[in-house]
């Protein structure tokens, strides 16, 4: 290669390195944004930016001089095809399916790093001195197992917020010494895979060592299914997180063994954030991170039963809509705690409805937002924000449950564990322990459901049985509508 040549690769080389710190900022600046309702829009596009410079400067970096048009045609074919594909899925999923398919989206970067894993493997090009050489070794096998534990795990995931797989936990005898087992399999495994790779380090092509990866990610892949299978319903919120941070360290590893710094600093951010709000998560459940991923939540067994679960435990109220019409023109002060049910019925354009009229009639109107309700993080926000509710009004369970003594109306909308008072009371209950939202402690509590089925835990709720407590039954968007016509 001539003089021109050297000197093209080298501006290259600048530019990208540039390009790459440009999008590093900006996905900085996305993670910051994505952090306030009011920024989130920001946040989401400074994060698109990013991903669009950083794969147009991998695509004119990476080798572009020995790229011929057939390869240009794939690489950018690819992209249309996925981009397309992604758009789609974007434009035409419901609010309600939105967990499933952030549990699905996590597979796929699991999926990249065990194929980029064995790609790195077959492409013979490990380094030049035996030290480079293991070291690339074992950025393989490891970024191939985290791949293959975010892949798996995500697919469970995906099938049990989708209802394919029931939302009970898994628990095997011996469960915990089965993951032991497999994690030493992964670990005993990484040393003949490095020896049999550095013996026919100039060799391309499937090989023992390579065959030993494909081991590797079974394995690994079988770890994943156990983990997140063993994990209830409840805690499925928490468990999207943290394969969140899964798919962020599957990225950076993926960047190890591509020596991609950018795909190293990206996987860092996305994984360090996964872990932070999957921490956070756990505290607002008073309960630690293992606890969630080793425990088991929703199913003790060999214990004695919950008495919440046990059955009904008194006669319950009911209450019509406009019942809950004059309830609401009479009260000053009302607070409204939105579920999963809610994002079901999709009844948040009408709660927004209802609320905005009442706030118009100068009653205080708030919405309480408990941190693991839904089925994602964040997911009531997502759905109020959708509506247009105010950001102002809608606040998180700690600056709220001091206030519920002092309110006249709560409206519990498709929401059941996060407001059991058996969390506080019943030792023997599966979420004991669990901070929730002390609506009982208000005026008088009306409940929007179906039916008296438990939630998503399995837990029954003594709630219902409470003497200020009405149960609403019935589709919630209905019962909106008719609380508004009635209004």
């Amino acid at each position: 290669m001539g003089t021109e040549g050297t000197m093209l690769i080298d501006n290259l080389s600048g530019i990208a390195a540039t390009a790459y710190l440009g999008a590093a900022v900006l996905f900085i600046l996305s993670l910051g944004g994505l952090s306030n309702q009011e920024t989130a829009r920001r946040g989401n596009l400074q994060g698109v930016v990013g991903m669009i410079i950083a794969v147009v400067a991998t695509a004119v970096v990476g080798n572009v001089l020995d790229w011929t048009a057939t390869a240009w045609g794939l690489i950018g074919g690819t992209v249309a095809v996925g981009a397309t594909i992604g758009a789609a899925l974007a434009k035409r999923v419901a609010m309600t399916a939105m967990p499933q398919l952030v549990a699905l989206l996590h597979s796929f970067v699991g999926l990249a790093a065990v194929l980029v894993g064995m790609s790195s493997l077959l492409g013979g090009d490990h380094g030049v001195t035996t030290g480079q050489q293991v070291v690339h070794l074992v950025e393989i096998w490891i970024g191939v197992a985290i791949g293959a534990v975010t892949f798996t795990g995500s697919v469970i995931a995906w099938a049990k917020l989708k209802g394919s797989l029931s939302g009970k936990p898994l628990l095997l005898p011996g469960r915990h010494l089965l993951n032991l087992a497999l994690v030493l399999v992964l670990v005993g495994g990484a040393v003949p895979f490095v020896q049999d790779a550095l013996g026919h380090a100039t060799t391309t092509g499937p090989g023992l060592a390579f065959w030993l990866v494909v081991g590797n990610s079974v394995v690994a892949g079988l770890l994943g299914m156990h983990l997140v299978a063993a994990i209830g319903g409840a805690d499925m919120p928490v468990v999207v997180s943290l394969l969140n941070s899964y798919s962020g360290w599957a990225a950076a590893a993926a960047g190890f063994m591509l020596g991609n710094d950018l795909l190293i600093v990206t996987g860092a951010l996305v994984g360090s954030s996964g872990a932070i709000l999957s921490f956070i998560m756990c505290n607002a459940m008073n309960r630690s991170i293992w606890n969630v991923v080793f425990g088991g939540f929703g199913a003790n067994a060999g214990a004695a039963p919950a008495a919440s679960a046990a059955g009904p435990q008194g006669e319950v109220t009911e209450i019509t809509a406009e019942g809950v019409a004059a309830l609401a023109k009479t009260a000053r002060s009302i607070v409204i705690v939105p579920g999963y049910g809610m994002a079901v019925a999709r009844a948040q354009h009408l709660v927004n409805e209802f609320s905005a009229t009442l706030r118009k009639a100068g009653v205080n109107v708030r919405y309480a937002i408990h941190p693991v309700a839904g089925r994602l993080p964040g997911h009531m926000n997502v759905l109020l924000a959708e509506a247009g509710v105010p950001y102002d009004i809608v606040l998180e369970m700690d600056e709220l449950n001091d206030d519920l003594p002092g309110t006249d109306l709560v409206l519990v909308i498709g929401a059941n564990d996060i407001v059991n008072p058996g969390a506080e009371t019943d030792a023997s209950s599966p979420i004991y322990g669990m901070p929730v939202l002390q609506v009982w402690k208000s005026a008088t509590v009306v409940v929007f459901k179906r039916g008296m089925s438990a939630g998503y835990a399995g837990v029954q709720n003594p709630l219902f049985f409470n003497d200020n407590t009405r149960m609403c039954f019935g589709d919630a968007k209905a019962s909106v509508q008719a609380i508004l016509a009635a209004l």
